[in-house]
């Protein structure tokens, strides 16, 4: 099963970013953990480690907090090295595309191979300036 973050202005999709399976965003949240927040889970990162990755949303006001979180997760993972990619899918959809990790910023991608962070920037940003939430589907 997938986990796809979206935001709806009525009955419209203005954006979204299919992450791949839950464990693949786990993933990506235990490597925040691990390696920025000491193992002790929303120590520095709550917003994006704290929230149930299950049907729910991050509102308008969580997502002003989030976009500031990923801004420091982005510079730290820039300055840790490559980790390996944790799917199959992922190592194919990196193949696919020429991909090969400088650090561990570009080893968390989403199924279209766009790095993930950047994607959830881009989507707490859109949902900011809509005023919409970030739905989990």
């Amino acid at each position: 099963m997938g986990l796809y973050l979206c935001i709806f202005e009525g009955d419209d999709e203005i954006d979204g970013v299919e992450i791949g399976s839950y464990a693949d965003f786990n993933t990506f949240r235990d490597f925040i953990v691990s390696e920025l927040e000491a193992g002790d889970a929303g120590s520095r990162f709550q917003t994006i480690i704290l929230h149930s990755d299950c049907d729910g949303e991050w509102s308008v006001t969580e997502c002003d907090v989030l976009k500031r979180e990923l801004a420091e997760i982005s510079a730290a993972f820039k300055a840790l090295p490559p980790v390996e990619f944790s799917s199959d899918w992922q190592k194919s959809v990196a193949k696919s595309i020429g991909l090969k990790s400088k650090n561990a910023y570009e080893s968390f991608i989403d199924v279209d191979g766009e790095f993930l962070i950047d994607r959830l920037k881009l989507l707490a940003d859109t949902a900011t300036k809509c005023g919409s939430p970030i739905l989990f589907q």
